[in-house]
């Protein structure tokens, strides 16, 4: 038998075996990354730019935003240099870090999310306190502890994961590192006890998922209250966004790491994985865009600023 500590490197899973289609793959990718590295770099430099963003609602979307260029530039890249140069391996401390900064980064974008249906609960149903609940101060401690949980939480899936002995190969079924497909490669029971950290794990992010549900709750009826359609209009069209994301990526995050293997299949895997790892990041930046008008005017006056400051600069060389 061998282990972890023997395999040098991982086969990830091949997108297809002709190179037009492996090529067709990596140009897929990159449009898709290249839209996550605008949209989420746009949204980073508007709300870090304009003063009038300096609130809590968009200081958590700037953590959403940054945490979101972290989790796709974890998968992607390889996936992407995998399809152009025709080869699917991976190196062990490679997928070591990969699964590392999965678990780190989506596990503090899931605690973000939290954090963001709490804003939207206090400022929608305890307005006259929302400068007391979320003060710059008490929004830096609830951000760090964010980060500072999915970091403890990603070290000890990480180290408990390649402490396992493999012995079933060194081939898994996924485009990245994932857990649920390391374990399959597993050959005794200690896999157990991942699974058990998993639960473990899953039973706190369903925690918070019933958080952001009671939140949703009490936000909903609040603005049932209000007595204007605009009012009405411009609160739901905050909250529905966030829900929609929040939906998608605990669905199918949910799905990949909690299904049992009877239901495992190659194709089934790759789509959930896309769909909790690749289409949030790449989406969030158009949903919390497209009917936030604040923020929508802030990423014009950049875009406007950055041409500006692009045609004076030629005329000035001219000169």
């Amino acid at each position: 038998m061998s282990n972890s500590s023997s395999i040098t490197q991982f086969l990830l899973l091949a997108f297809a075996d002709t190179r037009e289609l492996q090529l067709l793959h990596f140009w897929l990718f990159l449009g898709i990354y290249l839209a996550a590295l605008l949209g989420n770099g746009l949204i980073i430099t508007a709300i870090a730019c304009d003063h009038r963003l300096h609130t809590p609602m968009y200081f958590f979307l700037l953590n959403l935003a940054v945490l979101d260029l972290g989790s796709i530039s974890t998968t992607l890249p390889k996936a992407m240099a995998n399809s152009l140069w025709n080869t699917r391996a991976i190196s062990s401390w490679g997928c070591a870090a990969q699964v590392f900064y999965v678990f780190f980064l989506i596990g503090a974008e899931f605690s973000v999310l939290t954090l963001m249906a709490y804003d939207r609960y206090v400022a929608i149903c305890q307005p006259l306190h929302y400068g007391t609940l979320l003060g710059s101060r008490a929004c830096v401690h609830m951000a760090a502890a964010a980060w500072g949980t999915g970091f403890l939480n990603a070290l000890l899936h990480t180290a408990n994961t390649f402490s396992l002995p493999l012995c079933q190969g060194n081939v898994l079924d996924q485009f990245f590192c994932e857990v649920p497909q390391i374990l399959k490669l597993s050959c005794s029971d200690s896999y157990l006890r991942e699974i058990g950290i998993l639960v473990a794990t899953a039973s706190l992010g369903f925690g918070c998922f019933v958080f952001i549900v009671v939140s949703y709750v009490q936000i909903f009826r609040a603005v049932l209250r209000i007595p204007s359609e605009e009012g009405r209009h411009k609160a739901f069209s905050t909250c529905l966004p966030h829900l929609a994301v929040v939906s998608l990526f605990i669905s199918t995050a949910f799905f990949a790491y909690l299904k049992p293997p009877s239901t495992s299949s190659s194709v089934l895997d790759l789509v959930v994985a896309v769909l909790y790892s690749v289409l949030p990041p790449a989406v969030n930046p158009l949903i919390y865009s497209m009917r936030n008008q604040q923020l929508k005017e802030a990423i014009r006056s950049l875009i406007s600023w950055t041409f500006l400051k692009s045609e004076k600069f030629p005329s000035s060389l001219h000169q």
